[in-house]
């Protein structure tokens, strides 16, 4: 079992231990059936050994009613992010705990089985990255950490909540990245968490050490002091909060001799909290990325509005649609986003899946300055590639396409299928190569991409919509229904208003497919104007 990603279109495979992994949802499957399968053979130890492991035996009985849940709609449960990064941290962390507590008394069968599925558990790297992924989808989604840790997500199946334990590691991991405004916050709902009675294996003492330290970092001294103060009530021989009270004593002291007549405004400044510095793969369009995803875009005028249509559409009296024409709707004008409804049909769907499945991996992405193909952060999703020759649906599929846009697939790129688990996302990006990557499609020899057919394979019960920050268009999944834009003006020109993203899942799983085509066989299908832009 191998764990990968993609981006500007071929595949590079990765190790297993690839961060990414945790993205796709057939993947964390397959991990629901082996945990599972684990409290199975835990169980049967505890039979052999009840009296001496009473501690296991609770254990395993805990880890047996939610593997119980969660094999009953593995997709579900796993579509939830609180549950994928629980199911990371406990493969990674407790399970690895539990082993050293098993060998004490050892059981061959238990132990066996145990070792035999390491070999499949993620890693350190993959539990991190389940914490990013929800503080990404905390960002992207405006989500406070109250709600996450009680798990009131839109749409959920499987209701869960974060432990003191859980927001204690996720604000070690933003801490770790020196992200100290997550950091704040997931400490300070460890607090609340801890304030409200919560029994934990976390103290007080823990969390107020990092907290007031990530305050610090804020520039919010006078909230530092105050946190230090009251982790010294709690534990008045630390070490580290007796050092810090006197050095933040002494730059107040010092601040204050310095700017009296300002201290007013300092003060001000100190004690707004702010995110840390701009990441080095910021994009300048990120704000209105994020509106988008959340359904929070540009509205577009009722005049515009006007001029989008609802149609059947024949394929230019193509003989397969004469008589069962497709149903199109116009979901944005300029650029032109058309939508396609009950184009795939539900037995399609699951044949591509299935085919896709096995050789789902990490997406990578062109880069420009390099010419090499690599990971990158901004794309987060396993995919896989499908030739025609391979199943005759997904050669019905590409003439279908070919049929509806009136394009030459002939020369396309093998149909893609991608799937977005938790956090899955595609930040915003270009489909077509740019003027200063002229070499972008070079082997192909098919030249650059006229157009995208994007299939939506799936619903998603939160997030995970297709924009266009460029225009303020947000284009939503719908199980069957497929989406196609022109990337180049008819000269050959790029669109730069296609500039596009795909947002994070919040809640779910997406899967699509697409069909990139490309210039050559278009000549006399969509002839060259004289205008540079139309």
């Amino acid at each position: 079992m191998i764990w990968c990603i993609l981006v500007v279109g071929f595949l590079l495979p990765q190790s297993l231990a690839d961060p990414g992994f945790f993205t796709s949802i057939g993947q964390m499957t397959d991990l629901i059936r082996t945990e599972k399968d684990l409290v199975t053979s835990l169980k049967d130890y505890i039979k052999a050994e009840e009296d001496k492991l009473e501690q296991i035996k609770k254990w395993a009985e805990k880890l047996d009613q939610l593997t119980s849940t969660a094999t009953k709609d593995p997709e579900g449960f796993v579509g939830h992010p609180v549950n994928a990064f629980k199911l990371m941290k406990r493969l990674n962390t407790e399970w690895s705990e539990l082993e050293n507590l098993v060998l004490k008394d050892m059981s061959d069968g238990f132990i066996s089985n145990l070792t035999i599925q390491r070999q499949y558990f993620p890693n350190d790297e993959d539990q991190v990255g389940a914490a990013k992924a929800l503080l990404r989808l905390q960002d992207t989604y405006n989500l406070d950490t109250d709600t996450i840790s009680k798990g009131d997500l839109p749409g959920v199946k499987h209701k869960s909540f974060l432990t003191v334990e859980d927001c204690f590691e996720l604000g070690k991991v933003a801490y770790t990245e020196a992200d100290y405004y997550h950091t704040e916050l997931w400490m300070e709902q460890a607090l609340r968490q801890l304030d409200e009675g919560e029994v934990s294996t976390i103290d007080k003492v823990s969390v107020l050490d990092y907290l007031s330290y990530a305050v610090y970092q804020q520039g919010d001294l006078d909230k530092a002091l105050l946190l230090t103060k009251k982790l010294l009530e709690l534990d008045p021989e630390h070490q580290r909060a007796n050092g810090n009270l006197k050095y933040f004593e002494y730059i107040m002291a010092k601040e204050k001799d310095a700017n009296k007549s300002a201290s007013d405004d300092q003060s001000d400044q100190k004690t707004t909290p702010k995110k840390k510095g701009v990441a080095a793969d910021y994009l300048p369009e990120r704000q209105k990325y994020e509106m988008l995803c959340r359904g929070e875009g540009i509205k577009m005028t009722p005049r515009r509005q006007k001029k989008l249509f609802c149609r059947y559409h024949d394929g230019n009296r193509n003989p397969k649609f004469i008589l069962a024409p497709a149903k199109q709707e116009d979901e944005w004008d300029k650029p032109r986003i058309i939508r396609f409804h009950d184009i795939i049909s539900d037995a399609e769907i699951e044949i591509v899946k299935d085919l896709a499945k096995p050789r789902l991996s990490r997406a990578t992405v062109h880069d420009p300055e390099t010419g090499k193909l690599t990971t990158a952060q901004y794309r987060v999703s396993k995919s896989a590639w499908l030739s025609g020759y391979e199943n005759p649906v997904v050669s019905r599929i590409n003439m279908r396409i070919q049929d509806l846009t009136g394009l030459d697939v002939s020369t396309a790129e093998e149909l893609q299928v991608a799937n977005y688990g938790v956090g899955g996302q595609y930040e915003p990006h270009f489909d077509f190569a740019r003027k200063d990557e002229p070499d972008a499609f070079k082997e192909l020899g098919t030249g650059n991409r006229i157009a995208t057919w994007l299939f939506y394979m799936s619903d998603v019960s939160a997030g995970g919509a297709t924009v266009f920050p460029e225009v303020g268009a947000s284009v939503w999944p719908k199980k069957g229904t497929a989406v196609f834009w022109y990337n180049l003006f008819a000269s050959g020109e790029g669109d730069y208003s296609t500039r596009h993203a795909a947002c994070p899942v919040l809640v779910g799983n997406k899967w699509v497919s697409n069909k990139w085509l490309h210039e050559r066989g278009q000549e006399f299908r969509r002839p060259c104007t004289l205008s540079e832009l139309e």
